[in-house]
């Protein structure tokens, strides 16, 4: 297995190269082996050099419920009363820690993306 360590620019570019002909390797094959070596340090690579803001709160909260088809009452246990929610939903009123910590484990959204400021919105 030739894999040598992603330092550069040039090296990232040359490992996403490489992937694109592992993509189809099959698991406990030399191939996959090597694929599951490329991925992790492309991973890092992006991870230190690509670093991608988190969602506003609130943006985060709407992408899962249209991503899971939920409604405002499928928010209640976790944020309160419909108009607490909608209040929440219409940037209106901030996410408590009891809020974040539902959310977090009934949405499953990075409980580091609920505690972030929401953005500022032009009302």
């Amino acid at each position: 297995m030739d894999i040598k360590p992603i330092k550069t620019d040039a090296d990232y570019r040359a490992a996403l190269k490489d992937i694109e002909s592992l993509m189809m390797a099959g698991p406990d094959t030399p191939e996959g082996e090597k694929l599951d070596v490329m991925v992790t340090l492309i991973e890092a690579y992006e991870g230190k050099h690509f670093h991608m803001e988190l969602p506003d709160p609130v943006e985060a909260i709407k992408f899962e419920m249209e991503r899971k088809g939920l409604t405002v009452k499928d928010l209640e246990p976790m944020i309160g009363k419909s108009n607490r929610v909608y209040e929440i939903l219409n940037h209106k009123r901030s996410l408590t820690l009891k809020m974040i910590w539902n959310l977090h484990k009934g949405l499953g959204i990075p409980a580091e993306s609920l505690i972030k400021p929401p953005q500022a919105h032009a009302l």
